[in-house]
């Protein structure tokens, strides 16, 4: 039996079963929406007047798209800079000095240990006290670098375990041509890591996104933070916090199914099939110190 194979297939008796759990599931599912429909309907929460004001123009330019576009900024800053993070950190925990090494791991480990909201309450303290940016931006950065902190921790860590992942012959044929083991970490190991590890790096970023909510609580004026101001003087919050959270999924589920794309992408990609008599193509990066160069470079600088 292939090592593949966790389990045998079921067989008819198997497969009556499953189907009977599923519809089982399905069912239990659609009475409990049925319940809370109701429920939310017996008290006036589903009358077309509570959701019609979402729908207005006033709505979504004063509120939903203002409070969209900034979920968005601290969002994008935050990714950018948790990649920057991650790269750097992430290298010194493969790097052969030991206090790199140590410096980077005890970085890492802490900031993945800190919850995000209480960075996020830490740092608005600290830079409205400190003057350090002007306090209406406070909270912004705040939001920012508690994000960058700890997703850049989770993205350094992705960064040690895809170099560790990959073969060791990747790292002996860099030696093997003359390079250093930090330019075979730099031109050959990390930069395939990085392919490797991108649909969990998207992945990454639906979290930074969700958790960039969490700055409504120190007072951040994202998605939320206008969703509930909408409907606090609309007398609907049920309804707007609805909106925004169908907002947030269809973000979230846009990321995922990228994330998607990109893995069967990279799956599909692979090296050039020789044809027979051909010699076999080598995957390594093109104008490393010490690769001997092909007849065909030779003949063009000819």
């Amino acid at each position: 039996m292939s090592a593949s194979v966790l389990f045998d297939s079921p067989g008819p008796k198997g497969r009556r079963t499953i189907l009977l759990v599923n519809v089982v599931g399905v069912a239990v599912i659609a009475l409990l929406l049925y319940l809370v429909i109701s429920g939310l309907a017996a008290k006036g929460q589903m009358s077309p007047q509570k959701w019609a004001s979402l729908f207005t123009s006033n709505a979504w330019l004063n509120f939903f798209l203002p409070g969209l576009a900034s979920t968005l900024q601290a969002a994008a800053v935050s990714i950018v800079l948790s990649i920057a993070f991650g790269l750097v950190f992430g290298l010194g925990r493969l790097s052969e000095h030991k206090a790199w090494n140590w410096i980077a791991a005890v970085v890492v480990e802490f900031f993945r240990a800190v919850p995000v909201l209480l960075m996020m309450v830490f740092f608005n303290i600290f830079f409205a006290r400190s003057g350090i940016v002007p306090g209406s931006e406070s909270p912004f950065w705040a939001v920012v670098v508690a994000l960058t902190l700890y997703n850049g921790s989770v993205v350094a860590e992705l960064v040690r375990a895809g170099v560790h992942n990959l073969p060791k012959g990747q790292r002996e044929a860099g030696i093997a041509i003359g390079l250093t083991r930090g330019q075979s970490l730099r031109l050959i190991e990390v930069p395939q890591a990085l392919v490797a590890m991108l649909p969990a790096l998207i992945g990454q970023f639906v979290v930074i996104l969700k958790d960039s909510a969490l700055g409504y609580i120190i007072g951040y004026t994202e998605l939320l933070f206008y969703s509930r101001t909408f409907g606090a003087a609309n007398a609907n919050t049920l309804q707007a916090l609805l909106l925004a959270a169908a907002i947030f999924i269809t973000i979230n589920y846009t990321l995922t199914k990228v994330a998607e794309w990109v893995a069967r992408r990279l799956g599909s990609r692979g090296p050039r099939r020789s044809k027979p008599g051909e010699p076999a193509v080598v995957g390594l990066p093109a104008g490393l110190p010490g690769l001997p160069d092909t007849d065909a470079d030779a003949g063009q600088r000819r």
